[in-house]
């Protein structure tokens, strides 16, 4: 059995800004698994690729990952087009892979499923009930709050997530998704309700302010961990949770997972692309930003 296994779309991304045009892989499959390979843990990812992008399970296999390909006749094709505010963007699906069905997991065993929906069709509620009915599920919840019409992307309510989330142990948001998500004005109270509908965790981030993890009637805030010089912060909530069930997995409290999970999104930053560190290295940078 897999001490953790997530399912989702690698994607292909092209960046485009006044100085360049960029393709890389992406999506939450990509830097989570990244960021777990440097873990010392049995971890599996699941994902679907176009013929033309395997290479990208290739490189993650070459880092040490074991990966499931689905074959799917499109890769995720995500375009950010950024003009001179670098905060701003516009965001294009060019392409969408096929989604995830339960007869291709019916044999994948673990102990945690973390789910990475892009897209709100990605990952069906049969999907989660089935995984739930095997294990602790941990759920990324941007996918299902993304809808794409006409090749552009538009916020889009989820209007099973009561169906859904008494099937979800851990839940992964930001702020504003918080809000989205529950239609609630003020954020205790979608954090409450998600919790009432049976989320035993609630993760929420909130970039340089830091996070706070819900659990028990209890909220527990954590400090934002951040280098000196911030080079790039693309992936973070990814390395984020990554950390945090890593922690958590090899049982860890819920705060002391909170602070590692925070600290090794924040070491990430440090540089381009995923992150690369230890845990040895997470637990110095820790100490160092107390």
């Amino acid at each position: 059995m897999y001490e953790i296994c997530s399912i989702g779309h690698i994607t292909n991304d092209k960046v485009v800004n006044k100085e360049s045009v960029v393709y890389m892989p992406g999506g939450t499959a990509w830097y989570f698994s990244q960021a777990l390979s440097r873990m010392p843990l049995k971890y599996l990812l699941v994902t679907a690729l176009g013929e033309a992008e395997l290479h990208y399970a290739e490189e993650l296999r070459k880092a040490g990952v074991t990966v499931e390909v689905q074959p799917s006749e499109h890769t995720v094709f995500f375009e950010n087009i950024y003009g001179d505010n670098k905060d701003e963007r516009t965001q294009n699906v060019l392409a969408k892979a096929d989604p995830f069905k339960a007869d291709h997991l019916a044999a994948t065993d673990a102990a945690i499923f973390h789910l990475g929906p892009l897209l709100a069709d990605d990952i069906s509620l049969d999907l989660i009930k089935t995984l739930s009915w095997k294990s602790k599920v941990s759920l990324d919840v941007q996918g299902y709050l993304r809808r794409v019409e006409n090749q552009k992307v538009y916020a889009h309510e989820w209007a099973a997530y009561e169906d859904a989330l008494p099937h979800i142990h851990t839940l992964k948001a930001d702020v504003g998704e918080v809000l989205a998500l529950t239609g609630q004005k003020e954020l205790m109270d979608g954090v409450r309700h998600i919790a009432s509908l049976g989320v035993k965790e609630v993760v929420v981030t909130n970039a340089s302010k830091g996070s706070f993890i819900y659990a028990d009637d209890y909220r527990i805030d954590i400090p934002a961990y951040m280098p000196h010089v911030v080079v790039d912060t693309t992936g973070c909530g990814d390395t984020y949770i990554a950390g945090y069930l890593f922690a958590r997995s090899q049982g860890r409290t819920i705060e002391e997972a909170g602070h590692f999970g925070a600290a090794m999104a924040g070491l990430k930053t440090k540089h381009a692309g995923a992150f690369n560190g230890t845990v040895d290295e997470v637990e110095e940078f820790m100490r160092e930003r107390v």
